[in-house]
C-alpha cells in the first residue's frame, strides 16, 4: 500500500499520480483521521506517562506507610481513560485508516504513460506472423482432432471453463513446464512448489483482499471468510508471503523464486466468444518468477524478469510482442508492467506473461523489510526499510498451447513441436492423428 507519510506530506502529488490511472481521490477524510489519531496518540502517551508517575508515587507512599487510596482511585480512572478513550479509539482510527489505504492502488512510475489500454505501446516484436498457403484451423479444432485436449469431458467433470489434457496433449503441457523450470533453475532461481490453499493474511498481503475477494475461490471451511482459506489465483500470492513479517538480511538479497502452481480464477471462461478453448478458464498451470530485492535494484531486475519471459517465448520460436502498459491498464498493485503477448492466428495477441514491478507496495502490506545503512544529520545507523518485489509469469501454459498448435500447424493437420521441447516429449517431434 502507499506510505501514509507520502500522502501526509504530498497529497496533491499523490492524487496527480493516481489520476494517471483514471481515478480521482480525495484524501480529506484520510488526513483528518490521521490527524485525529496522532493527536490522540500524543494525549494517550502523556496519560501513560502520568500513570507511570502516579504508580511510582503509590509505591513510595506504601513504603512510607502513607494513605494511597486517593491516588489509586485516580490511577484507576486514568487507566480507564487510557484503555477506552485512548488505546481502543486509536485502534479504531488505525483500522479505518488502513481500510482506506488498502483500497488505494499503487502509484505508477514516472515513465508509465497516463490513460487506459488505448495508450499501451508495443515496444518490441519477435518474429513475424505466420502465413499459410492452406486454410488454417483454430486451436480448438486442432487440439480436438489431434486428441490433445478433451473439452467435452472437461465440461462433464467440472463445467464450462475447464478441460482435460490427454495423451500427447498432457505430455506437451508437462514439457512446457519442464522447459520453464529448467530455464529458471539454470538462471539462479530457487524452485518452489507452494500449497494451493492459502489463508486470508496471504490474500491481504498480496492485494487480493478485501477488494478482489470475489475473483478467487474461497472455501466454506468457516463462515468467517477471514478464517477460511482460498485457492491461490497465482503462485505470486504464495511466493510473496514466503517472507511475510520477516526482516531479510541485506546480504541475502535479491531472493529469486520460480514457483509452480495450478492457478484458480473465479472469472467467466468466455465460452461461445473468441476466448475459446484454453485461452481463458477457471484453472490453468503456470510457473511464476518472484523477486525480493533492494530499492536500488528493482528496475534492473524488472528488466531481467521481462527478458527471461521473452527468452522463453523466443525459445519456442513463437511470434510475440512486448507491450508497455499505460497506467490505467496496470494491476492495482503494480507500478510498472510489461506484457508479453503471444500471437494466436485465430484470435490475435494474447498476454502470456505480465512482468511487473510493485516497488514497496506489496512489501508494505506483507511487512517484508531489510536492514540498510543510512547516514544523515542524525549520524550513521542501520534502519529497517521495506524491500521491493517483482513478479512475472515464466510462463502460463494455457495460451501457449493454442499459439503453438496454430503457429506451427501443417497442411495435413499435424503440428510441429518446438525443438526445445523434444527432450521432454519422449521422441515425439510432430503431433499428428497417427500419434498416440
Amino acid at each position: 500500500m502507499i506510505d501514509i507519510n507520502l500522502i501526509r506530506t504530498k497529497p496533491e502529488w499523490v492524487a496527480e499520480q493516481l489520476a494517471k490511472r483514471g481515478i480521482a481521490v480525495d484524501f480529506t477524510k484520510l488526513l483528518k483521521l490521521d490527524e485525529q489519531k496522532r493527536k490522540l496518540q500524543t494525549l494517550t502517551e502523556l496519560r501513560k506517562a502520568e500513570r507511570n508517575r502516579v504508580s511510582a508515587d503509590i509505591a513510595r507512599l506504601k513504603q512510607q506507610g502513607g494513605d494511597t487510596a486517593t491516588l489509586i482511585t485516580a490511577m484507576q480512572a486514568l487507566g480507564a481513560k487510557i484503555e477506552k478513550a485512548g488505546d481502543a479509539r486509536i485502534a479504531k482510527f488505525e483500522e479505518d485508516i488502513l481500510n482506506i489505504l488498502a483500497a488505494l492502488p499503487n502509484i505508477p512510475l514516472p515513465e508509465v504513460v497516463a490513460g487506459g489500454k488505448e495508450n499501451n505501446k508495443a515496444v518490441k516484436t519477435f518474429g513475424k506472423q505466420p502465413r499459410f498457403d492452406f486454410k488454417p484451423k483454430d486451436h480448438v479444432e486442432l487440439c480436438t482432432s489431434l486428441g490433445l485436449i478433451d473439452y467435452e469431458r472437461g465440461a462433464k467433470l467440472s463445467g464450462a471453463g475447464t478441460w482435460v489434457y490427454t495423451g500427447l496433449g498432457a505430455q506437451l503441457e508437462w514439457a512446457l513446464l519442464n522447459y520453464f523450470i529448467d530455464f529458471h533453475i539454470t538462471n539462479g532461481y530457487t524452485f518452489i512448489m507452494p500449497p494451493y490453499l492459502l489463508n486470508w493474511e496471504s490474500g491481504y498481503a498480496a492485494g487480493q483482499f478485501p477488494k478482489f475477494a470475489d475473483e478467487v475461490f474461497i472455501t466454506n471451511f468457516d463462515k468467517d471468510p477471514k478464517k477460511s482459506k482460498f485457492l491461490l489465483p497465482t503462485a505470486e500470492t504464495a511466493l510473496l508471503n514466503m517472507h511475510r513479517n520477516e526482516i531479510i538480511p541485506a546480504d541475502n538479497l535479491p531472493i529469486k523464486y520460480a514457483g509452480y502452481s495450478a492457478c484458480f480464477r473465479n472469472e467467466a471462461a468466455g465460452y461461445g466468444s473468441k476466448e475459446r478453448g484454453t485461452i481463458r478458464g477457471y484453472q490453468f498451470n503456470k510457473i511464476e518468477m518472484f523477486i525480493f530485492c533492494s530499492a536500488e535494484d528493482s528496475e534492473k531486475l524488472h528488466q531481467e524478469v521481462t527478458r527471461n519471459a521473452e527468452k522463453l517465448v523466443e525459445g519456442l520460436g513463437l511470434h510475440y510482442q512486448t507491450v508497455a502498459l499505460a497506467a490505467g491498464d496496470l494491476g492495482p498493485v503494480m507500478a510498472k508492467t510489461s506484457d508479453i503477448e503471444v500471437f494466436i492466428p485465430s484470435f490475435g495477441y494474447k498476454e502470456v506473461s505480465s512482468c511487473s514491478n510493485a516497488l514497496d507496495y506489496q512489501a508494505r502490506r506483507a511487512n517484508v523489510k531489510t536492514k540498510t545503512h543510512v547516514c544523515d544529520d542524525k549520524g550513521c545507523r542501520m534502519v529497517n526499510e521495506f524491500v521491493h518485489t517483482l513478479n512475472a509469469s515464466g510462463l502460463a501454459t494455457s495460451r501457449l498451447i493454442p499459439a503453438i498448435v496454430e503457429q506451427f500447424q501443417q497442411a495435413d493437420g499435424s503440428v510441429v513441436i518446438p525443438a526445445v521441447l523434444h527432450r521432454y516429449m519422449h521422441g515425439t517431434k510432430v503431433l499428428s492423428k497417427h500419434c498416440k
